[in-house]
């Protein structure tokens, strides 16, 4: 339990350090969240209703989908991996050790929102704060989960960045983050269902519990951790 714990604030400090990172995780959420609220409150009379939802689905999408797949192929690419395989330390490690600790940074910059929307763009706070959070956290999860398996298949970090455009573009289009979905044609409805963004911004506005409102991110993140546990399985065994 304790190397874990060191794993975990390992990974932490890496991440902190790291100017990629940085960007995915914190810079370019901030700013888009400070531009885009200012837009949206202007010339949306109702935006601040679901305002804290949509700029932390932004946030949780690209750090999760975008940013969190760099250091696996930085790890699983180099000779920290067979570091690993002397001291007989499971490589899986490192996967879960990168999820967690991008699990903490991608809370805490979800938190930032959470508590500035309010303050400046007299955003509406969630009614019920426990399903909200809960609800967040699943989000964080799974996006974190999809972004496993692009960090884990992915050959080079230029790869993985158009790779997971094909998630971030169409979450950002298609989820009812920047517009409601019921101005996109059917057919592009129907598309955004298969993204976590979509649902997550849908459960989160509603904050409510009921299974139905979140039971496909339990199935998206369900797909994505069975990838990630087949591919890290074949990792281990090269």
């Amino acid at each position: 339990m304790k190397a874990m714990l060191y794993e975990i604030f390992l990974h932490m400090k890496l991440n902190v350090r790291s100017k990629e990172l940085l960007v995915h995780y914190y810079i370019v959420p901030f700013i888009f969240y400070v531009l885009m609220s200012s837009v949206f409150t202007s010339i949306m009379p109702d935006a601040h209703l679901t305002l804290i939802q949509s700029m932390t689905v932004f946030s949780v999408t690209m750090g999760g989908v975008m940013g969190s797949p760099y250091p696996l192929i930085e790890f699983y690419a180099s000779e920290v991996k067979k570091a690993y395989h002397v001291g007989n330390i499971p490589l899986w490690t490192l996967a879960a050790g990168n999820f967690l600790s991008s699990l903490v940074h991608i809370f805490a910059m979800s938190l930032v929102i959470f508590f500035t929307a309010p303050v400046f763009f007299d955003a509406k706070v969630p009614a019920d704060l426990t399903a909200y959070f809960l609800l967040l956290l699943l989000l964080i999860v799974v996006s974190l989960s999809v972004g496993m398996v692009f960090g884990l298949y992915s050959k080079s970090s230029s790869k993985v960045g158009m790779a997971t455009q094909l998630i971030f573009m169409p979450s950002m289009i298609m989820s009812g983050i920047m517009f409601p979905v019921t101005m996109l044609p059917e057919a592009l409805q129907t598309a955004g269902k298969v993204l976590p963004a979509t649902w997550g911004f849908e459960a989160m506005c509603a904050a409510d519990l009921q299974f139905g409102n979140y039971y496909p991110l339990l199935i998206i993140m369900a797909i994505a951790l069975a990838l990630s546990l087949l591919r890290l399985r074949k990792i281990s065994i090269d």
